[in-house]
């Protein structure tokens, strides 16, 4: 019960210091780095940056392009936190198409 209060916690902290609001969503993504790509799963997302889950945060660098196909778009993204699966970034340029 404690660890889901202290999520409690964070969470509203975090929400009260975005600068934008994010809208929940459960899209296939990709981070895409220097030839190689790691699915994921992105949970919110908003102009300035999302919350990604992935399998393992094993080999995923400290910046990569986060492409959603749904979305139609890529985004040259930086991690800010990573805790266990899960990682936080902020986007660091404007949203692009998303090339195949």
């Amino acid at each position: 019960m404690v660890e889901f209060e202290q999520e409690l916690v964070m969470s509203a902290w975090a929400a009260e210091h975005r600068v934008a609001p994010r809208r929940r969503t459960l899209k296939a993504g990709t981070i895409s780095f220097g030839g190689g790509a790691i699915t994921c799963a992105v949970r919110n997302l908003s102009v300035t940056g999302a919350m990604l889950d992935v399998t393992s945060p094993v080999g995923i660098p400290e910046r990569f392009s986060l492409v959603v196909e749904t979305e139609q778009a890529s985004w040259p993204a930086v991690v800010v936190w990573r805790k266990d699966k899960r990682i936080g970034v902020r986007f660091e340029g404007a949203r692009a198409p998303a090339t195949a």
